[in-house]
């Protein structure tokens, strides 16, 4: 199917509309250095980008205790008020292809598990006002992604089936959660993950840009 066959058209956010690995980077960094974790490489927090935070803080630091795990989630958020914003950057090809998707009538959204606030406050800076017909983040929604709670919230908000819709995302994470939707998903290689990662999953197709789907 082209993406012109379908209604409405979903993206993560990290990795995938915009790259804000530097900002969570420096996030991490910053909590696990407080917590004395000073040997966690960048490269290994940027595989857990996408991850609900107290996942990622138990992959890199091997603790299970959750009431530690939203301790430094809490810390990381602080974090993130500060660095975050001015650390992320939209890719060139995102706003070129959500406002040709629009153009042509197609829905857009947002499926993240990156807090609905801080990716407005980017937005709002960044980009045209209501450039996204719905955005759903980690705060709204009460199982994150691969539950696909957060992909079947933003349907029936959007009024759209399954069928209609088609899921954009870099983690493998992203394709779990569109396989548990039930809906078709695309993979992006603009993140951490490898296209030999992502074509596991069930896929239309893996691109190596957004761009690639105007054309």
């Amino acid at each position: 199917m082209r993406v012109m066959d379908y209604s409405a058209v979903l993206f993560d956010f990290d990795y995938t509309l915009a790259d804000s690995s530097r900002g969570i980077v420096m996030c991490f960094q910053n909590v696990l250095q407080r917590h004395e974790y000073h040997d966690v490489e960048d490269e290994d927090i940027k595989r857990t980008i996408g991850k609900p935070l107290e996942d990622s803080f138990s992959i890199l630091t091997g603790i299970e205790n959750m009431d530690r795990l939203i301790m430094m989630r809490k810390e990381y958020v602080k974090e993130a008020d500060v660095y975050m914003n001015g650390n992320t950057f939209l890719f060139p090809e995102t706003l070129p292809v959500i406002e040709s998707l629009r153009e042509k009538g197609l829905k857009t959204g947002i499926v993240s598990t990156k807090y609905t606030y801080r990716i407005k406050s980017f937005l709002e800076e960044n980009a045209p006002a209501a450039v996204f017909d719905i955005i759903i983040g980690g705060e709204d929604v009460s199982r994150h992604k691969p539950d696909p709670e957060g992909l079947l919230v933003a349907m029936d908000r959007l009024n759209v089936t399954r069928k209609q819709t088609l899921y954009i995302g870099d983690s493998v994470v992203d394709a779990e959660t569109a396989l548990n939707a039930g809906v078709d998903f695309i993979g992006v290689t603009t993140g951490a993950t490898t296209e030999t990662e992502l074509a596991v999953y069930p896929h239309i197709k893996i691109i190596n840009n957004l761009g690639v789907l105007m054309r």
